[in-house]
Formats: C-alpha cells, structure tokens, sequence
C-alpha cells in the first residue's frame, strides 16, 4: 500500500467497524455470516442457503474465502486518493471481484464433492476502504447502504427476480410488496462455478456511516429508520437494528456490519 510522505498534513481517515447477528425469531440456525477488519479496511456480510446446514457452510466459506483473497492482494494495490487513477480503480474493482469469484468457486466445488450440499450458495456484500475510497463488490440480495447525516443510499442492487421485474417496468412497487416472488434470487455465490459481481467505487468523506446488512434485516427497514438509528452509533445502533428487525417479525437471520468513518 502507498502512504503520504512524511510531514504529510491530510489526516487518515479512521474507520471503526461493529458486527451483530441474531437468529431472528423463526429459524433454529443461523446461515448468515461476517468478517469485518478495520485494519485491512473489509467488511463482509453473507446470506447462506441450502439443506443440511449447506447455508450456513457456504456462507462462511465465502466471507471467509473473500478475506484470504484480499489480505493476499492488497499490497499490490495502490491507495485511492483523489483523483483516483483509472488504473488503480480497476485494479481495486478486479480484486474484490477475482476474491468473490473464487469464493463461488470453492463453494460451488464444495457442494460438487459433497450432493448432500448440492445447490448450496450465498449472498455477498463486500466493502473494502482504500485510502479515500472504498470499493464495493455485490452478489444476491444482501445490500450495502450509504449514510451521510440524514441522507441515505442504497449502493448495491438486489439481484433478485422481483427487482428485475422493477426495473423493466413489469410490475409496480405496490405488487413487489405482495409478490410470491419476494425470496427468488438471480445470482448467488456458489451455485455455478462462475458470477457476475458487480463492483462499484465510493468516495469516502469523515462522518459517513455503511450499514452492510442481510435481507432478514432489510426487508424488514423502511429507509426513514435508517439514520436515527445509526446515528446512535457502534453496537447500540447494531442492537437497535436487530431489535427492529425481530420486532417487526424475524422471519429470516439478522446481521448487521456498521462502518463508522472519522
């Protein structure tokens, strides 16, 4: 990684991160998992499924999978400071997808050597800070949002069959809600040997709060409850998050992963 010459004046920006699951209130296992390091500067959240605890084994196999991949390659990459290089961007973006890619890969073997497992996948939303940037990778419907005082940002797509449908004008918002549809995804980790992950860069400024969270919690958010709650701050706003969630249903696992930068 490069650093500012000595005598530098910009301040590095501090990231502090805090990670929370819960079951939720219907499920008897927990398929979600996390990585967070605010050293290295990643944060992960996975959404695990299928039989036999296959869920909760890709999931963490994958978060797990996506650390490995980035701890080995980000010396190779140079911090991003404004303005960015073209190059360095993309050599950032091809990093966090190559770490998800082989995530699928490894999952999607894992399940081909054991049929018990077979169809197992997950979700993955990764961030990781790179000198004033960070770099998102996106797979499923886990999502990663942006929260600048009031303001709040959904930074990932949800590769689910409803938010196609959404796009292309098929059905309404008011038909999403009720949908049969709601829990069909389009692209998971582990499932194929290979996905599409979409990666995306953020310009990173002090008092920008991420809030990395599964399905079990956001499809139980309304976006007004976003920034109250993180504003709270470390494990209260996590615990106010998973309260939320439960108090509203707990249908599905709940993880939550907040990065507070300073």
């Amino acid at each position: 990684m490069t650093q500012s010459p000595p005598g530098a004046t910009n301040a590095p920006l501090r990231r502090t991160g805090t990670a929370l699951t819960d079951v939720g209130r219907k499920r008897t296992t927990n398929e979600d998992a996390f990585f967070f390091d605010d050293q290295l500067g990643l944060y992960v959240v996975g959404d695990g499924m299928g039989g036999h605890a296959a869920g909760e084994i890709a999931s963490q196999e994958a978060v797990e999978t996506v650390f490995g991949m980035v701890k080995r390659g980000i010396s190779s990459l140079h911090e991003l400071a404004e303005p960015a290089l073209e190059e360095d961007v993309r050599a950032a973006c091809r990093l966090m997808e190559s770490a998800v890619q082989a995530a699928t890969y490894i999952v999607f073997s894992m399940a081909e050597m054991d049929h018990q497992k077979s169809g197992m996948g997950t979700t993955v939303s990764a961030l990781l800070v790179l000198g004033e940037y960070a770099v998102t990778a996106q797979v499923g419907d886990s999502r990663i949002y942006l929260i600048q005082g009031d303001k709040v940002e959904q930074l990932t797509e949800d590769h689910t069959l409803i938010a196609w449908q959404l796009k292309q004008g098929l059905i309404t918002p008011q038909e999403a809600k009720k949908s049969p549809h709601r829990n069909v995804i389009t692209r998971a980790v582990g499932n194929r040997d290979y996905v599409q992950v979409d990666t995306k860069i953020v310009h990173l400024t002090a008092g920008a709060r991420f809030l990395l969270c599964s399905d079990g919690l956001h499809g139980y958010l309304r976006e007004a409850d976003i920034a109250p709650i993180i504003a709270k701050g470390g494990v209260t706003a996590a615990k106010e998050f998973i309260d939320l969630a439960n108090s509203r249903g707990g249908k599905d696992n709940i993880t939550v992963v907040l990065l507070e930068i300073d």
